[in-house]
């Protein structure tokens, strides 16, 4: 996860990404007086959001994966999986929730720096989940 918002904060900062998902859903719940109007308390509240989210995700998937394979098969399939994380985000529950639009709504090949860093995700994940898991026969 921490690999992830390394990322974002570089493509934000090159100005490629200007305003990352978890900041959207702060704004939102600012709007509905869940967060103050602090420029401090929306960044904890976002980042903490996020570590929460990919923390979740990552042990659900790790959950999931009945057995460690070799370190290619693990990046693989870490990598199909920060893909599937995105697009159940992007295409679901932050439209749903009016953070976002839903990716086919987005006129700008912008659209695939999200699909890039969950990618990056998703790969860091498979190498942790390799190194830390033990190989079962």
């Amino acid at each position: 996860m921490a690999v992830l918002s390394v990322l974002r904060d570089v493509l934000r900062k090159a100005g490629v990404v200007y305003k990352t998902a978890p900041m959207q859903v702060v704004d939102r719940l600012e709007q509905a007086e869940f967060v103050p109007d602090r420029p401090v308390a929306k960044h904890a509240v976002g980042l903490v959001a996020h570590l929460a989210y990919g923390t979740t995700a990552g042990a659900v998937f790790g959950a999931l994966r009945r057995k460690r394979e070799g370190v290619g098969t693990e990046l693989a399939v870490g990598t199909a999986l920060g893909v599937l994380l995105w697009g159940i985000a992007w295409a679901g529950w932050l439209p749903i929730l009016g953070a976002d639009r839903a990716p086919w709504n987005y006129h700008s090949p912008n659209v695939l720096l999200p699909v890039l860093d969950h990618a990056v995700y998703g790969t860091a994940w498979g190498l942790i989940f390799w190194a830390f898991t033990p190989r079962r026969s």
